[in-house]
């Protein structure tokens, strides 16, 4: 919620600080025409052109980014809760009582994943980070499913195991540890204040440009800004889908789902 309120003041600082800039470049405007009326807004359109230009490159790039790394970590929930499921079924390679040994912990760790896949994420510099009692709790589970599928006399055949259930059991720790970290992988700082500096720029071009008519369009300014704003916050909100309104969590029923069958 705190992510959450802080990303929409954000979004409203900078719809008002746009609108400001509207306002202010077109008085700016307004004065060079008085000034110079025949070549006020002479040669100006290329330096507009190269700026909104690189403010529609900078969006789109951020957009896809992030609708890239949202897609990722819907594909993470997928191949884990596959990957759980396999290594289930695979338990019929050891004997009955560390089948059902292996099946349990499989559960409970599955459990364990859907409670992480709830816990709100921790936003430290710019990146989102699990509590790590969560991580260390999965971890825990980890070492006691290896534990009891590389014992030696669980096995009803060590080949068996060694080639199927193991890279089974890696698998799905490697798929894990891909979801644990999924939310590191964000543009640098920077590359947001890039964009609300661009934001700004731009609107104060567009205010200077819309200098020659002789009242100002509140309806253009005003949808200019909002327009802007409301993109740069659904960015940041999809970079962030753990902690912000636009949720993955719809995706979660996947491991419910996944719990839900695993039952002898």
């Amino acid at each position: 919620m705190e992510f959450v309120i802080l990303s929409s003041l954000s979004s409203v600082a900078l719809f008002l600080a746009s609108l400001l800039l509207l306002v202010l470049g077109r008085q700016i405007g307004e004065r060079r025409l008085r000034i110079d009326p025949t070549g006020g807004s002479a040669g100006h359109a290329a330096v507009e052109t190269a700026v909104f230009g690189l403010l529609g490159l900078l969006l789109a790039f951020t957009f896809s980014g992030a609708m890239k790394r949202f897609d990722d970590r819907r594909q993470l929930i997928g191949e884990e809760a596959s990957a759980i499921a396999t290594a289930y079924w695979q338990a019929d390679l050891l004997k009955p009582v560390a089948r059902t040994q292996l099946r349990d912990k499989l559960r409970e760790y599955l459990d364990a994943r859907l409670q992480a896949s709830r816990q709100p994420r921790l936003i430290e510099s710019g990146q989102e980070v699990m509590a790590s009692d969560v991580v260390k709790r999965s971890e825990a589970l980890q070492a006691q499913i290896w534990r009891t599928a590389t014992d030696p006399g669980h096995a009803l055949r060590a080949d068996s195991v060694d080639q199927v259930l193991l890279p089974s059991l890696t698998s799905m720790f490697a798929v894990a540890k891909s979801r644990n970290s999924v939310g590191q992988r964000h543009p640098p700082e920077i590359i947001f204040v890039m964009l609300f500096g661009l934001t700004l720029v731009s609107a104060l071009l567009a205010g200077y440009g819309m200098a020659a008519s002789k009242k100002p369009s509140w309806v253009h300014m005003i949808g200019f800004a909002l327009s802007l704003a409301a993109t740069v916050f659904v960015i940041y909100d999809i970079e962030f889908p753990r902690s912000g309104l636009i949720q993955v969590d719809q995706f979660d029923p996947v491991l419910v789902n996944a719990l839900g069958g695993l039952s002898d």
